[in-house]
């Protein structure tokens, strides 16, 4: 059976349909409810072929993705920043698109997405899935990176080969419809949770959008129009009353979202005092599963070590990129640098994290309530340094003495970036930043660790130990977390374990290409040094500086080109994609 004609009721742009019309949202559903059926009788060989036609469809949809985007953010079309959008936007979807379309065809083969993979070990008895890179031309296009996969401990690496596949093993069990809350920040964000959706857990979608990327329903609706002409994806506006109407309509299944804590809250629980009330008794309103992605205060740990001038300036930029990327309204921003105060070059480094927060290009405060976040952040620390052309980025640095619980508790989800300073050096300052980001800082969705080769090499397995101990769905080594975003293969969420009236940064597994069952974590790595100087100093990195880098010089010409790459890849075709990049 295949499914490519819509239904005849189907409306040409679903993403203009509705506000908070009831009878309407009521229609979307019914029809929802007949895809079900059909998609329950889908073969996974024409599962496959629809995955593909939806990654023809992103790729036409590109640049009007990424120009849509900059034009909601508030983009100058010639600004570097555009870069973002491209690779934050149409890349990782096209590259998820396809690497699901490739697990799913694996499977009509009677073959295990994981065959052929060479597991590892982790501390603590855990198996490890190596997931970048992996095809080979991402071991030439991300030289210098990868990524693993961690599971929980004592799963044996049989158990992981088998399980992976999800609910796509029993295809024709259907798991009904599933309400996607998309977000308001990433635009990538809500057509991969639909994607999951579908293939992963095996529902059919009905996509609300956040009111910040309205315009983006045009877009989506090309992007996703084989998932609308299959009857199994409709996408409606509204804001607030229509979520909660879906949330709680009695013919959804199971309600995805990506947003705030407070947010996940009141879809839980109801708003107001009410609210509370039912959390604090523990008693929710929502009487089905909810799964969801809610950001945190991210830690920066910045382990101590002898660095020369460049590496000081090109982590800076690494920090301020984690802080100030898509202008700071990012989940995984890193939020809290934690530096050792015995560090001899601490000074150094802090000067070049100013003169980085200061050169990075001016981004216009486009997400709402920006302004009130950053004036509450600097009410809480009245010393705090502005810095940027309006003085709309804040330095926080959090001296002995200083309460510090504000800036460790509260996603700020603004231009705002704290310090704060733990004692000793190698692994002693390594054991306490992760002791502090386990036990002080909110949420558990990414942490990024930054250290010297030479210094990791130190360690021995205790700075393997250190990443076990550190309880975070996310962790990059000398690699923003935003990478492991970026990799379509790993497993994307907050660290497991989180409850219902905790959620911390969320609960569930998003992206995971490779369809693996109930992974624990993922670690990426990355060169400390871009090339050539990693060359120079021992490292082979073909890497040079990142595009997504905020002062990256070339990162629109690259942005494009690396989505054009994941659109219709191709060796020869790479040339210009490292043209590009190597002009960063």
């Amino acid at each position: 059976m295949t499914l490519t004609e819509p239904a005849p009721s189907a409306k040409a742009d679903y993403a203009a349909f509705s506000d908070t019309d009831r009878k309407g949202l009521d229609a979307v559903i019914a029809e929802l409810a007949v895809g079900e059926k059909a998609w329950s009788k889908l073969s996974l060989a024409d599962r496959a072929a629809l995955l593909g036609r939806v990654h023809a469809a992103v790729a036409d949809a590109a640049k009007d993705w990424a120009e849509t985007a900059s034009e909601i953010k508030g983009l100058d079309p010639r600004s570097q920043a555009v870069g973002e959008e491209w690779i934050s936007g149409p890349y990782p979807v096209l590259t998820g698109a396809g690497m699901l379309a490739h697990t799913v065809q694996a499977l009509v083969q009677k073959k295990s997405p994981l065959a052929g993979v060479k597991f590892g070990t982790a501390p603590g008895r855990r198996v490890t899935v190596p997931v970048l890179p992996y095809s080979a031309h991402e071991a030439i296009l991300l030289h210098g990176f990868s990524a693993e996969v961690w599971m929980p401990p004592g799963i044996g690496a049989s158990t992981v080969l088998s399980h992976a596949g999800l609910a796509e093993h029993r295809p024709s069990l259907t798991q009904g419809i599933g309400l996607v809350l998309g977000a308001g920040n990433i635009t990538s964000i809500p057509p991969l949770d639909v994607l999951y959706e579908l293939v992963a857990n095996n529902r059919v979608v009905l996509l609300k959008l956040n009111p910040v990327m309205a315009k983006m329903g045009s877009v989506y609706s090309r992007a996703l129009a084989p998932l609308i002409a299959a009857n199994v994806l409709r996408i409606v506006q509204g804001g607030a009353e229509a979520g909660s109407y879906l949330a709680h309509h009695p013919s959804i299944s199971h309600v995805h979202i990506t947003g705030s804590a407070a947010t996940h809250d009141v879809v839980v629980y109801g708003p107001g005092q009410e609210g509370r009330e039912r959390k604090a008794a523990r008693t929710p309103l929502l009487d089905k599963p909810i799964t969801s992605e809610l950001g945190g205060v991210a830690p920066i740990i910045i382990v101590p070590g002898n660095w020369t001038k460049n590496d000081l300036r090109y982590q800076a930029e690494h920090v301020a990129t984690m802080r100030l990327h898509n202008g700071g309204y990012n989940c995984i921003a890193g939020q809290i640098v934690l530096l050792s105060s015995d560090w001899k070059q601490k000074k150094q480094f802090l000067d070049e994290l100013r003169s980085a927060l200061e050169r990075t290009p001016p981004r216009t405060a486009w997400y709402p309530g920006s302004d009130d976040r950053v004036a509450q952040a600097h009410e809480a620390y009245p010393n705090a340094e502005r810095h940027g052309d309006s003085g709309g980025r804040l330095l926080i640095d959090i001296e002995a003495g200083d309460d510090a619980s504000a800036i460790q508790t509260t996603e700020y989800f603004s231009p705002v970036l704290g310090v704060i300073e733990l004692p000793g050096t190698g692994k002693k300052f390594l054991d306490a930043a992760v002791a502090t980001a386990n036990d002080e800082l909110l949420g558990t969705l990414g942490a990024n660790i930054i250290a010297g080769p030479k210094d990791i090499k130190s360690m021995r397995n205790g700075f393997r130990e250190a990443i076990a101990n550190l309880h975070y769905g996310t962790i990059g080594v000398n690699a923003w977390t935003g990478v492991g975003f970026l990799t379509a293969a790993a497993p994307w969420g907050a660290f497991p374990g989180h409850t219902l009236d905790d959620a911390q940064s969320g609960r569930g597994f998003v992206h995971n290409a490779l369809l693996i069952s109930e992974p624990e974590r993922t670690v990426v790595k990355g060169p400390f040094r871009p090339f050539p100087r990693s060359f120079a100093h021992g490292e082979f990195a073909l890497f040079p500086k990142p595009p997504w880098f905020v002062t990256s010089r070339s990162a629109q010409s690259t942005g494009r080109l690396l989505s054009g790459f994941a659109a219709k890849p191709g060796w020869l075709r790479m040339p210009a994609v490292f043209g590009a990049a190597f002009r960063a």
